[in-house]
Order: structure tokens, then sequence, then C-alpha cells
């Protein structure tokens, strides 16, 4: 009776004198622990138990994205070895989660007593996420996704261009520069007309003159697109922002000379872009007569945030500007001593063996051979600190070799993944570069370099696209910024960095920008007065 109860009372608890257990995780190369990192994104996972196991069962293994939903599995058992693999490739350089759950038993019908998680982190999936199609059909699908965002996201009232595709009321000075440049391009490119292209412009301009809020001819770095008003940036900046009102003259005085016909609304642009032109008073930026230019004026606070705009730097334009002005003009003194610091502004190091004319170790970061240089062509320019053409092109050179090098050992770095600048970032917005490298990789910064070194470019551009068009490639081309050591996606545009994208790969197949801005007769005098020589335009 004794041997006969004790047979019976362990045959129905099996499960809890022997519990399936779970032996071994293998997924590629990788055996065990909690945390499987770089793996396949085409997935295939072994999973064994010291048990033979009920196939039934076996879709209590789960996987979970980062948003938390469930990832669609196939589900091979061979005795006690459960093969799981995916239906379809996982994203590149994403986290899920792997689940082993209670569910699972085996044939003899012992479960397992708990349940075991496991963190997966992709590498990249090499795959093309899109068709092939010829590097000048890919350029020119980049620059309307591109233009489309200033097009599309124009603020309803004033048709300047949003600080970034969340913003509902704040509009930035200088990306509207960028974004009017967009627009030419766009009419070229047969996106828009050039009557849709021009109706546009003047409705920024009108605005401009009749809404908005200046101090002495400038404007601010953000404004409100409803009203006009000046949004406060930061500290003691809630007034002129005279780099940012140069990055919106950069657009300007390019639509004054793309718009050239006799027709009257074109005429009449003219006349009104040459009246903002005329009412910024660049001297006074002097800050009461001193040789340099400073940044911020406030109104409330005046000369108190104390930024001397000194090179080097995006800020070139200003200076180039201020020379250029038909009725504040800043003399050569101002060029040496404030922006060029007496020479100090010289480099002459070499980095990956590229030597560096001008700035800081490794160049910074790559916005400065953009800003300015949407505008300003840098080719067979000089003057006695520089030659231009081999600043950006060496600058563009560094940054890539840097990236390719990866010395910080960041996930996704490589000849066909690199480019640091000024960009959100999965921790915070940064500006990117050598000596700030946080993981995070701007399409803009490969992208828009592509005068300079149209190969690289080239090259990242294509990666961008076809291989990480999944994760980057949306509603107005490239997101900001990604970092993949971090599996972090920006969902986000910026005007700032959304604007030399088209801008210079336009400059880079036909000149465009650069050559409406060059004609102009204001720019090539202020340039003369500051010392540089170009053998292209004749001074």
């Amino acid at each position: 009776m004794f041997l006969s109860f004790s047979c019976e009372k362990d045959n129905s608890v099996g499960t809890d004198s022997s519990p399936l257990a779970l032996t071994s995780v293998i997924i590629g190369s990788q055996e065990n622990g909690d945390v499987f990192d770089g793996i396949d994104p085409m997935l295939s996972a072994e999973i064994l138990f010291n048990e033979d196991i009920d196939p039934n069962t076996a879709k209590y293994i789960t996987l979970k994205d980062e948003s938390d939903d469930f990832v669609n599995l196939k589900y091979a058992v061979s005795k006690s070895m459960v093969k799981v693999t995916g239906v379809d490739n996982l994203d590149s350089y994403s986290k899920y989660s792997l689940t082993v759950g209670t569910g699972v038993k085996s044939v003899s019908g012992h479960s397992l007593q708990d349940q075991r998680k496991f963190e997966l982190t992709t590498a990249l999936d090499s795959s093309d996420k899109f068709e092939r199609i010829t590097d000048e059909a890919l350029l020119t699908k980049v620059q309307k996704k591109t233009f489309r965002y200033f097009w599309d996201l124009g603020h309803h009232n004033c048709g300047m261009a949003l600080e970034r595709s969340t913003s509902v009321n704040t509009v930035t000075t200088g990306g509207t520069g960028f974004g009017i440049l967009s627009m030419i391009v766009g009419i070229e490119r047969g996106f828009i007309s050039r009557s849709e292209g021009l109706e546009r412009v003047a409705k920024i301009v009108n605005f401009l003159a009749d809404d908005c809020k200046s101090y002495h001819g400038a404007f601010a770095h953000w404004i409100n697109g409803s009203t006009g008003e000046t949004i406060g940036f930061s500290s003691y900046d809630d007034g002129a922002d005279i780099v940012e009102t140069s990055f919106l003259f950069e657009g300007l005085l390019a639509a004054r000379a793309y718009f050239k016909s006799s027709i009257s609304d074109e005429v009449s642009l003219r006349r009104d872009i040459t009246s903002l032109w005329e009412k910024v008073e660049w001297t006074w930026f002097q800050r009461e007569g001193r040789n340099a230019l400073y940044w911020h004026w406030s109104p409330n606070y005046g000369w108190k945030k104390n930024m001397r705009i000194k090179g080097w730097n995006e800020a070139l334009i200003a200076y180039v500007l201020a020379a250029s002005s038909p009725t504040f003009p800043i003399t050569r003194q101002v060029y040496d001593e404030g922006w060029a610091d007496n020479g100090k502004i010289v480099n002459g190091a070499t980095f990956y063996g590229y030597e560096l004319p001008l700035g800081n170790d490794y160049g910074g970061p790559l916005f400065f051979t953009h800003y300015s240089f949407l505008g300003l062509n840098p080719n067979a320019l000089s003057d006695e600190y520089a030659d231009y053409w081999t600043q950006n092109r060496h600058h563009s050179l560094i940054n890539y070799c840097y990236c390719v090098d990866n010395p910080k050992d960041n996930e996704g770095y490589s000849s066909d993944c690199w480019g640091l600048t000024a960009s959100d970032g999965n921790e915070a917005y940064s500006a990117h570069s050598p000596t700030n490298d946080l993981g995070v990789i701007s399409p803009t910064a490969a992208i828009s370099s592509m005068p300079y070194v149209p190969e690289e470019s080239l090259r990242a551009l294509r990666f961008f696209y076809y291989k990480l068009g999944d994760r980057i490639w949306t509603d107005y081309g490239f997101v900001d910024a990604f970092n993949p050591g971090a599996s972090w996606f920006d969902s986000q545009y910026i005007a700032i960095d959304q604007g030399p994208i088209a801008v210079m790969i336009e400059n880079y197949r036909t000149g465009l920008i650069w050559n409406l801005f060059m004609s102009i007769d204001e720019i090539r005098t202020g340039l003369s007065t500051l010392g540089f020589h170009s053998t292209i335009y004749n001074f």
C-alpha cells in the first residue's frame, strides 16, 4: 500500500520533483549569458533544455522589440533543442528581448519554474532596403525629399522655416535662409514652379519687413511665426543674432540674384530684399567701435552675452556680409583683428596626413565647412590666412579618416558610415566632432560635404539610403542623426541640418548657388575689401 501510494504521488507532482531546465542558449557564435550584442539581424537562436520539448509549447519562447511589440518567429523542435528564427530580418542596430516562458513544457509534462529573459542587440542588416537606382536619380530624390521640409513645413502664417519638425510656432532665422536657397534648388529641379517659389519667398520677406521684430536691422535667432515677436534662445539672448541674420541674408541675397526678370513681382521682391539688406547696421555689432563683431545684442541686457565672433567656425559669412554692406560696412581691420584674431586663426598642423590651415585641431564639427559656404564658393578662394578649398576639403577628409580610424570603437563607424557635426543625439543636442565624439552620426555631415569629398560623400549617401533607409529615411529625407551603439535613431528633422543637404548637393552638381551668390557685386566688393582673391570670379 505504501509503495503504491508513493508511485502515484510521484507521477502527479513530476514537474515539482523534476523541473525542466534551460541548459544553453546559442545565438550566432555567442553562447549563454544574459546579453547578446551584435547579432545577425537574420535571427537564428538555438535553445537547449535538459529534456525533450513538446513542440506545441515552443510558442512560449517569444521576442519583443523596443516598443514591446511581439516579433513573428518560426520554431523547429528537435528533441531537447528549439531552433528559433525570425520570419523577417530584425532591424539594424536595435534592441530586442527574448523570453523563454514557463509555458514551455517537456514531452513528459515538466515545465520551467522561472522564465528567462535575454537582451539582444542587432548588428547591421546589410541587405538593400530600396531598389537600386542611378546615383543621379538618388541625388535628385534626396534633394527633393529634403526640400519638402522647407516647403511642406513652412510656417502657415509667415512661410519661414520651423526650427525643427516638431515646432509649432518657433521659426528659425538662419534655417529660413537655408530654406530659401533650397527653394531656388527646388525651382531649378522642377520640384515647384518659379511662380510658387517667388510667392513663398515674397511671403517671408513681407513678414520680415512688416511684422517681425528687428534690432538695428538684425533679427533674432528664433521668432514666433504667428506674431513676429522674438523667442529667447538662451540666457541674455533675446534680441539680435547677427550670425543667424547673416545666414538669412545669404539666402535672401541669392534669391535677389535669382529672381532677376523684369516681371513686376520679381522687381518688387528685389526692391524689398534690398530694403531689408540696407537696414542691417553691421557696424552697430562692433560693440561701440571695437575691431570685432559681436554675436548678440539684447534690448534688455545689451552686450551682456559678450560673445565676440572670432574664427575658425561657421560665422565667416557674417564678416563677409558686414564688409559687403552698402550702408554700414566694416573695415578690413575688423576682420583681421576680430575674426582672424591677428593671425591666431591659423593652425597648420597635420591630422591623418592632411594639413589643416585654420581652426582647432581635427577641424571641429563639419558644419563649419557648410553654413558660410552654401553661398561662398571656396574654389580658388584665398586670403592671407588660407586657401579655402584646401581648408574645407582637408577638414572633411580629417573627419572622414577619424570615423574610419574609429579610435573610440564606436558601433557602426566605417568608410561607408561617417560624419560628425552639430545635431541631435541620444542624450542631447551637441556639436559632434573628433574631439567631442559621442557615437552619433549625422547624415548632413557627410552628404553636405559632397563638393569637397564627392567619393566619400556618395559612398555614405548610398549607405544611408540603401542599408539604413528603413531606419533613417522618412518623410523629409534623412532624420537628423543616429547612434548605432545606443540603438538610437532620431525621429526629427532640424532646419539648419536639412538646409545644407539640398544646397550642397546642387553646388556639387552644378554650382548653382555658389555662382548666384558670388555674382553679387556687393559680395565681390566685400570679399575684396577683406583681402580675398578668386581666380574664378576675378577679384
